[in-house]
């Protein structure tokens, strides 16, 4: 479909690398199909435990839609809105992927950058990134499920901040106001985010997945949230393997081996 998605699974780890250095890693609807079908590969992947989402090139992590594409793809109420179910099908399976997803960032995060670095679970940049939603200064609206994301991760009144200044945020003020999880150099940034991914990948899966799930549903508003689901995710952790190899390895003071069963 496109080179400009790069993917591949190594020790456990889910790769997914926007490769269009050239425009800042801009994301043209090519691009954002593979990366709905990549996401999709991993989940099912019992062999991937996390997926490790970056940019190619160390200017920027994702810097959203690719404009120059609008005026072919976007001119006609049908295109719009075939344009809008491709993207949209991209951010949303990072989102509901059922493995943890981490954000790789480097350098500028920007617009639908930070949708897509907000629908991952865990943020680890470089200390020379930026951050930043330019909605007002550009006239339009963010998208409903992207502001929700922010929200989530840095509370209303600090995504209210976000989009009413479009003021950018260094990696220093990013972690202060909790959008990111992690900041380290950039040299040490590639290995620190291997490591991090690889003590994650030692967990067992079934837990992995109960616990993505369950935040996610409890970040719902009360009379949204499913129970039952929440329960079956509980309940395959209970009656798993993983659970009986668990119990059996801390009390014998040894390191588990989790298979996902």
């Amino acid at each position: 479909m496109t080179d400009k998605i790069l993917s591949k699974v190594e020790d456990g780890i889910g790769w997914i690398i926007y490769n269009n250095p050239e425009r800042r890693n801009a994301v043209s609807l090519a691009m954002a199909e593979k990366v709905a079908e990549v996401i999709k590969s991993h989940g099912e992947d019992d062999e991937v435990r996390v997926v490790i989402i970056r940019g190619e090139g160390g200017r920027s992590f994702v810097a959203g839609q690719d404009i120059s594409e609008f005026e072919e793809l976007r001119s006609t109420p049908e295109g719009v809105a075939r344009y809008e179910r491709i993207t949209n099908a991209m951010y949303q399976g990072v989102r509901n992927c059922p493995k943890p997803v981490i954000a790789m960032i480097e350098g500028y995060c920007m617009g639908g950058g930070m949708a897509l670095a907000c629908a991952c679970d865990i943020r680890i940049c470089s200390d020379n990134s930026i951050f930043g939603i330019p909605a007002g200064r550009l006239g339009i609206g963010y998208r409903p499920n992207f502001t929700r994301w922010v929200v989530e991760v840095v509370g209303a009144s600090t995504t209210k901040e976000i989009l009413f200044t479009a003021r950018r945020y260094d990696a220093t003020e990013a972690l202060q106001i909790g959008l990111v999880n992690r900041v380290t150099s950039v040299e040490e940034l590639a290995g620190f985010v291997q490591d991090y991914a690889l003590a994650i990948v030692e967990n067992a899966p079934l837990s992995l997945r109960a616990s993505k799930g369950i935040v996610n549903m409890v970040g719902d508003s009360p009379g949204e949230w499913d129970r039952e689901a929440m329960q079956e995710l509980v309940d395959a952790c209970s009656n798993s393997e993983d659970y009986i190899e668990g119990r059996r390895a801390y009390m014998e003071k040894r390191t588990p081996e989790f298979k996902g069963k």
